[in-house]
């Protein structure tokens, strides 16, 4: 049977793949400012650039169809008079950006609808400039990152370095609520509704701020590391994800209840490498896949968020280091073509490189399980509404069919996520209730027990582990089913599978029935084991070796005084009673991004068991004939 079980997921086969040469954006010159924002920004029509220009901050805006290389001269968007830090694009009206600077001003542009990258010039023929329409102030310090609200139109949320959070009214310019933290804030989400606010900040703690109140509901300490840290919030939930740094420099991701924080992450970090890199999270809610870019590296990674746990689903791999990312509405991807997300990122400071994530399916009609309806461009509220107290449960949602189609475009509301329940046990007959409990019992058994060491029993007819393995029912029926499992996988049809786990995997394995039966099947197996022709000893292996081997030559019993010593130790450690541990989390080795291990551990466990009792027997063996050979040498010598 195959040793390999996988996670039944509809999104275990997305795969990124980047654009061609010809349809990228070339002879960008990306700011060289130190700044950590995501450096561009898109909402599908437009990319916004951070400039590396003189004579005060500027911003470059390209058109998505504008592909190849850049003129020298190009318009810009000037207006500031220090360097641009962040951008943001109004998710309501596509032509308006906000942009903030190191000179604490944020302003307001609208982008002219004759604007054209390659082609807006004046009557000379040089590159026209545009200014902005309105220019905010109200910050004390340098304002470092600008964030639109996803539901209410005409608000928007800016950070700064003296230490605040201010939510604006942009038609009249108002400062509507102030969030005042102890340091300054790094990175800043807003929750599906957009009635809170999540924030990090440089003093190692997150928060989660209702808006309104200008209060904070919820604040912990998140990850140890000196570096900056960002935040996410997790879709229509009450989750949150942030990227940051171990006090080892570890990189590291973290789940987190948006209103108990103080209670810790979900689980433990997850480690992912040990770069340096900032990680630039982004949640697309309708597969419900976490994307992390990191800056100074070409890799992607992503995973599927399901049941509070992340699960590696693969990593777009480039040598092409990014500094800057930008992720594109949902409405904006090739539904045709099953894409789920199209992404851009900077190369080397000089090129924008679109990235796209594709599900691989070969049916040619619209994919309703991957496309749910997303958020549209439609505002839920203005700006008057929700500052006077009015909510709803989300943004407007636009039907993907209707894209798809080419129809005309369906709106509808949000509603509030329900949690998902288990479903119902199907009842089963009689005869097989109490067979999953004897399997979990197998599992839980075989993670609390190290390998114990074979014993001589002084049983005449040797039997091997796997014939006793074999003869328990509850074991074949298992192996049975992962052959199954593992047939459907390869013989599936894409456009039908689902995402989640195996009914059975989900079950937790029953207390009453840990070290029953099955446990002494395993046990008897691994005592009756040894190897043919070689007579039964009143002792163990481990003890036999150690008392046997001391009167040979030291060069003689190091490799097997060293295996001996090894199954005394597991031996002394065995303890078939003992409950499972749970790993201790936060390094590659004890958090795992990948399988839940279920079915997976009870067969890479059989083969290390068979592993070790065929090197246990050899080593017997050997030493046997060793012994015999000592012997002749001494009765030999005697004999003279």
């Amino acid at each position: 049977m195959s040793g390999k079980f996988v996670r039944a997921s509809k999104y275990r086969h997305v795969f990124g793949q980047a654009a061609k040469r010809e349809l990228q954006y070339e002879n960008v010159k990306v700011t060289n400012n130190a700044w950590d924002s995501n450096i561009i920004k898109t909402n599908g029509k437009y990319i916004s650039v951070n400039w590396n220009a003189s004579g005060g901050g500027a911003f470059a805006v390209l058109p998505i169809e504008e592909v190849g290389k850049a003129q020298d001269q190009v318009p810009l968007f000037r207006g500031h008079t220090a360097q641009v830090l962040d951008t943001d694009f109004d998710p309501f009206n596509e032509q308006r950006i906000a942009s903030v600077s190191d000179d604490s001003k944020i302003a307001i542009w609208e982008i002219p609808k004759d604007y054209s990258f390659k082609n807006y010039v004046d009557e000379n023929g040089d590159p026209k400039d545009v200014k902005p329409v309105k220019i905010i102030s109200g910050h004390s310090r340098k304002v470092g990152h600008v964030l639109f609200h996803p539901v209410a139109k005409d608000i928007l949320a800016t950070s700064s370095l003296d230490y605040t959070v201010k939510i604006w009214n942009v038609k009249t310019g108002e400062n509507i609520y102030t969030l005042k933290h102890p340091d300054m804030v790094t990175s800043m989400s807003f929750s599906y509704n957009g009635s809170h606010l999540a924030t990090v900040s440089r003093d190692k703690k997150l928060r989660v701020w209702d808006i309104k109140a200008e209060k904070i509901v919820s604040e912990g300490v998140a990850h140890q590391g000196a570096k900056n840290q960002r935040v996410v919030w997790l879709g229509n939930s009450d989750r949150l994800a942030t990227t940051g740094f171990s006090r080892l420099s570890d990189r590291q991701i973290g789940i987190w209840d948006a209103f108990n924080l103080e209670k810790g992450d979900l689980g433990g970090f997850y480690t992912v490498d040990q770069s340096s890199g900032i990680l630039m999270p982004f949640f697309d809610d309708s597969n419900k896949i976490l994307y992390i870019a990191g800056k100074g590296d070409g890799n992607i990674r992503y995973y599927e968020f399901q049941n509070d746990e992340l699960f590696e689903l693969s990593e777009f791999q480039s040598t092409d280091p990014q500094r800057g990312f930008s992720v594109a509405p949902k409405r904006c991807v090739d539904v045709k073509n099953n894409e789920v997300l199209k992404c851009f990122k900077t190369v080397v400071d000089q090129t924008i490189e679109p990235v796209s994530f594709f599900v691989p399916r070969r049916a040619e009609e619209f994919q309703d399980d991957i496309y749910p309806d997303a958020p549209s461009d439609q505002p839920a509220l203005t700006a008057e509404e929700w500052s006077s107290g009015k909510e709803v449960d989300g943004p407007i949602l636009i039907s993907m069919r209707s894209i798809y189609e080419g129809t005309t475009p369906s709106f509808h509301e949000s509603t509030k996520a329900v949690e998902s329940k288990p479903a119902p046990k199907k009842e089963e007959p009689a005869q097989k209730k109490e067979e999953p409990k004897k399997e979990e019992s197998l599992k839980v058994e075989n993670k609390a027990s190290p390998v114990p060491s074979p014993v001589n029993s002084g049983t005449s007819t040797p039997t091997t582990l796997s014939d006793s393995l074999k003869s328990s029912g509850s074991v074949n029926k298992l192996l049975q089913k992962a052959t199954d499992i593992d047939q459907d996988n390869a013989a599936e049809d894409p456009s039908k599978d689902t995402s989640g786990w195996d009914e059975e995997d989900e079950k937790p394995a029953p207390p009453e029935e840990v070290s029953v039966s099955t446990t002494s099947t395993i046990e008897t197996a691994v005592k009756e084991e040894k190897p043919k022709d070689v007579k039964p000893e009143p002792t163990s292996i481990a003890t036999d070796i150690l008392n046997k081997e001391k009167e040979k030559p030291k060069e003689v019993v190091k490799g097997t005084a060293k295996l001996a010593k090894k199954a005394v130790s597991e031996k002394k450690e065995e303890s078939p009673t003992q409950a499972p541990v749970a790993p201790i989390t936060g390094s590659p080795a004890t958090r795992s991004l990948g399988l839940k291990q279920s079915v997976e551990t009870l067969s890479t466990l059989v083969l290390k068991l068979e592993q070790v009792v065929e090197n246990l027997s050899a080593a017997n063996i050997e030493k046997d004939e060793r012994l015999e050979a000592l012997e002749k040498k001494i009765e030999s010598l005697l004999q003279k």
